[in-house]
């Protein structure tokens, strides 16, 4: 599992929700399972860069967060005077290390079982949402904030607040049946997709891409998909995932610099994920009915197989982008269909379609849509109105990759380049 360039934190995020489903399941307690592991994590981000890796860091994540477990149930217990609960939650014998029938039990990954868990019906789906990424995707309550758009403060109550209404729903740990899945699926699929698209483009941090949040949500998704082979959105979801990671080895230059769609080197594009994604969305928009994740999917199929920018079918990108606006409205889609709009009609049209999305305080301030504006701009001859723009999206943004690809926009404009091509 471990590679000598792997980082701890790396390794600590992907065993996270494993080593949460274990203890889930274990003792029928997300909220209490949730807050062993994050001691044994910091035990473990401690301990490991000092005495290194132990031999199964899986194994060792799960026999301290089972410890703290039996603490923080004794504790609960003695709190409550609850003597059935002790002798039932208690087994003697257990805080030290796992025995044989033990280490196969923790073998098992429950990450799925963990995923629809959070997705709970009792839960509003904003907050299903939020409790997923959190136990599910490893993101800090500040990125799920930054995906929200909401204040981290507001965004850490709701977390709290999904997590105590699990722990009263008194829910049993394990995968929901045909009925229960339905109706929890819509959540799951929205869940995966914004790991997804926090693991394409890091809203925090240094770094462009975090590969282990986009891994997993491709990992999982799969699951899902030969869960239920016939769903047409999951399909879907995974294609779209699978057609937007083709990208993700031309996105970044030697030095990590970002590099536009309209720029990136094709043949640096992954051909594999691009055939399975094609086929995927095409089977699955046969199939029917026609959703969301399907029409998006379906837009990257047509950005992956142009063989150059300006080969790409926009008219079509663009009348998928008014059936998605008119099916999942959101800020983000008009966004899109926005730059769409100018791809085809020239961007005074893009700009005049931006200009109605200003009034939506979602996106009002939002760093995208004065980075869009910016490009548009530009495309017309605005050189003073693009840098302005592209100065105020490099200080709305709290990615480093896109805040200096847009500096470094505005800088190369102020030097006296324009750029008028889409």
């Amino acid at each position: 599992m471990d590679t000598p360039d792997r980082t701890v934190e790396d390794l600590l995020r992907e065993l996270a929700p494993q080593v949460l489903g274990v203890l889930a399941r274990r003792f029928g307690d997300f909220a209490t399972a949730e807050e062993a592991v994050q001691e044994a994590l910091l035990a473990a981000a401690t301990q490991w860069p000092v005495e290194g890796l132990p031999d199964n860091p899986r194994g060792w994540l799960i026999q301290v967060g089972h410890r703290r477990m039996i603490e923080l149930v004794r504790a609960e217990v003695a709190r409550r005077n609850r003597e059935d609960l002790a002798a039932r939650r208690d087994p003697a014998g257990r805080a030290t290390a796992p025995g044989a029938d033990e280490q196969l039990d923790a073998d098992r990954d429950d990450t799925l079982v963990l995923l629809f868990l959070c997705c709970h019906p009792t839960l509003s789906t904003g907050s299903a949402i939020a409790l997923t990424l959190r136990a599910v995707g490893g993101l800090s309550t500040a990125e799920i904030a930054c995906a929200f758009l909401v204040p981290e403060a507001t965004m850490a109550q709701r977390i709290s607040r999904a997590k105590q209404r699990i722990r009263d729903s008194d829910v049993p740990f394990r995968m929901p049946d045909v009925r229960e899945r339905q109706a929890r699926l819509a959540a799951v699929l929205h869940v995966l997709y914004l790991t997804f698209t926090e693991g394409h483009t890091a809203s925090l941090g240094t770094d462009l891409r975090r590969v282990d949040l986009s891994e997993e949500a491709i990992r999982l998704t799969r699951a899902i998909h030969a869960l239920l082979p016939d769903d047409s959105e999951v399909a879907g979801l995974l294609a779209l995932m699978l057609l937007t990671d083709a990208r993700a080895g031309a996105r970044t230059g030697p030095s990590g610099e970002l590099i536009s769609l309209a720029d990136q080197d094709r043949s640096r594009w992954g051909a594999t994920f691009i055939a399975e994604g094609t086929a995927l969305v095409t089977r699955a928009m046969a199939r029917g009915p026609v959703g969301s994740y399907q029409l998006q999917a379906a837009i990257a199929a047509l950005h992956d197989e142009a063989p150059t920018a300006e080969a790409t079918d926009w008219p079509q990108i663009l009348a998928l982008y008014e059936v998605l606006e008119r099916l999942a409205a959101s800020p983000v889609v008009s966004l899109n269909r926005a730059v769409a709009t100018a791809m085809v009609h020239g961007p005074t049209a893009g700009l005049d379609a931006l200009a109605a999305l200003a009034a939506d305080p979602r996106l009002a301030g939002h760093h995208r849509l004065h980075a869009a504006r910016a490009h548009l701009l530009e495309m017309t001859g605005d050189r003073q109105g693009a840098i302005a723009h592209y100065r105020v999206a490099a200080g709305g943004t709290t990615s480093l990759p896109e805040q200096r690809y847009l500096m470094m926009r505005a800088a190369r404009l102020a030097n006296g380049t324009v750029d008028t091509a889409p």
